[in-house]
């Protein structure tokens, strides 16, 4: 079909399935083509007039919302923050910026607000600039802190097999946060953690003195750093026993950042501007049921 200025506007519409199907399905061009009946050339303008534009997000408004949030980066310093529903899967709100950051944080959030989204939890990584955002616009609201993400952590500065037996002990407490289900559970963990940090505080908080400089530092740097994650979060670890509609983890956004970046994989080439377009499409269908 030849477009033209006053119809392709129409034809484009009439052809919005493999646009849809390119962004959400990692159908490439040889298919598209095969499929559709249409040119590469012609696919390619109908992508090309559609990365022009984006779509808006619609808040939709929300008594006792179970929100996850989370960001992931892509390259560039392209960060997308996403404010995700978990009682009706839906991204209520994102922002695309450079890193996590109060101010634009703390506006989120009262745009949700303003929008009539009353939240009843949140569940996140524990990011300072976030805890302190929502601590300024929801000071009532329950934090759920993400068990797998201090899982991962822990096991990534302790190491899978850490030589201090002390750190040993630590891993293993670590391993089980991801599988307290009952409130018997979770005080026999609390009471684990307390006394294994009763055991080995002077060992965690060791401390040498350098003579050149004149200054003392940690000698198990990573134990330490693992023990005040775990110690810091304890506040709001359990939130999930008292309200099972609470989530404990952000995982379903991770697997959700997972999809979009192996869609974009397929797709390197996009110039900055449509590679923000496209975000904004994937999570125009994801919200649409696509």
């Amino acid at each position: 079909m030849m477009f033209t200025r006053s119809n392709s506007g129409v034809a484009y519409s009439n052809q919005f399935i493999w646009f849809e199907k390119w962004v959400s399905e990692r159908q490439v061009y040889k298919y598209l083509v095969r499929d559709s009946g249409l040119s590469q050339s012609s696919i390619q303008r109908l992508f090309h007039y559609y990365l022009e534009q984006a779509p808006e997000v619609r808040i939709k408004s929300k008594v006792k919302a179970h929100l996850l949030i989370d960001a992931t980066y892509f390259p560039n310093d392209l960060c997308l923050v996403l404010y995700y529903d978990h009682d009706i899967r839906y991204t209520q709100l994102y922002r695309m910026t450079d890193q996590e950051r109060y101010e634009q944080m703390q506006e989120d959030l009262e745009n949700l607000k303003k929008l009539g989204v009353n939240i009843a939890s949140i569940t996140c990584d524990g990011h300072k600039a976030l805890l302190k955002a929502i601590r300024k616009v929801y000071p009532n609201v329950l934090i759920q802190r993400c068990l797998v993400h201090i899982k991962r952590q822990s096991q990534t500065w302790l190491t899978k097999n850490p030589k201090a037996p002390v750190a040993q002990q630590l891993l293993y407490l670590s391993k089980q946060i991801t599988y307290l289900r009952t409130y018997e559970q979770s005080n026999q963990w609390l009471a684990d953690i307390y006394h294994w940090y009763e055991r080995s505080k002077f060992y965690v908080n060791e401390k040498a003195f350098n003579p050149d400089t004149g200054r003392y530092w940690y000698r198990h740097k990573m134990l330490r750093q693992t023990a005040s994650l775990i110690i810091k979060a304890i506040p709001n670890m359990f939130h999930y026993l008292d309200d099972p509609q609470i989530p404990y983890t952000t995982n379903r956004l991770e697997s959700f950042f997972g999809h979009l970046k192996e869609k974009l994989d397929v797709h390197r080439g996009l110039r900055p501007k449509a590679k923000r377009n496209f975000i904004k499409w994937y999570l125009h269908f994801k919200n649409n049921g696509k």
